[in-house]
């Protein structure tokens, strides 16, 4: 079974790093984009950043010059690295991913959860 997992949230104060992994397992030919998104409470998903099957990277204003998402094919893997958090990124983070099962096909995660006290 294909299936997507995100990990490594947690409780941080202003100012801190962590790192997100997403790690797809199950029958997969290769991966395609991947992003990250995340949903604070009360307001809509949003796309964060992501990156291509090429490794062409791209970021949301709120996040650019903190965060850095990278890819490892051979461990199907991607990584979203925080740094310099605020509360204002307090929020659900869910990894989506092009994957080829032969056929593409887009799988979410279930999300972990950032939480940046001030």
């Amino acid at each position: 079974q294909v299936r997507l997992e995100e990990s490594g949230g947690g409780l941080v104060q202003a100012g801190e790093s962590l790192t997100l992994f997403c790690k797809a397992s199950g029958k997969i030919y290769r991966l395609g984009a991947i992003d990250w998104h995340r949903q604070a409470p009360g307001k809509q998903r949003e796309l964060v950043a992501r990156i291509s099957a090429t490794g062409k990277v791209t970021y949301a204003d709120a996040v650019e010059g903190r965060f850095a998402i990278s890819r490892n094919d051979s461990e199907m893997t991607a990584f979203l690295e925080m740094a310099s958090l605020k509360p204002e990124d307090t929020a659900v983070y869910y990894c989506r991913a092009t994957l080829w099962t032969p056929g593409a096909q887009d799988y979410w995660g279930q999300g972990t959860q950032v939480t940046v006290s001030p």
